[in-house]
């Protein structure tokens, strides 16, 4: 199934780019799906006619990732390496940091792509903020939202 989201996501980030001229891409640098879209972001960048992409990291707070193991922390770092901007958000690794990173996010971006089967609190906000949501479903990587008008 993981391979399947990723080919949605995937998709999903070239849709943006074409019909939305979405040229920046923010991630959290979570484990997972975060790591993911910062991966495929940087595999389209590497592509060409998609040079222009820049992915932006905002981390909660520095060694948020410390207790990881050593092959994800390791995703981690080269998405820092290669990302075009890297921000911290707080100090220490809190409740408090994580929830002003995801609002960082969605203050940042226009469009929302969630693997989500529910509204979650980063998708709850985004659609107080009235931002394009496309949400992957985490069984089927079915994508739906707001955004295509076609139901996709």
């Amino acid at each position: 199934m993981c391979k399947k989201i990723k080919k949605a996501m995937l998709e999903q980030f070239k849709r943006l780019y074409h019909e939305k001229g979405v040229r920046r891409f923010y991630i959290g640098g979570a484990m997972g799906v975060h790591i993911w879209a910062g991966e495929l972001v940087l595999q389209l960048r590497g592509q060409p006619g998609y040079e222009d992409i820049e992915l932006v990291v905002v981390l909660p707070a520095p060694g948020h990732s410390a207790r990881w193991d050593v092959r994800s922390r390791k995703r981690l770092e080269q998405l820092l390496k290669n990302c075009t901007e890297q921000l911290t958000i707080g100090s220490q690794p809190s409740p408090e940091n994580y929830a002003k990173q995801n609002r960082y996010l969605a203050d940042h971006a226009d469009f929302l792509v969630a693997v989500s089967d529910g509204e979650g609190e980063m998708v709850g906000y985004a659609r107080k903020k009235k931002m394009g949501i496309l949400r992957i479903h985490p069984d089927t990587a079915a994508v739906d939202g707001d955004v295509w008008g076609d139901g996709a």
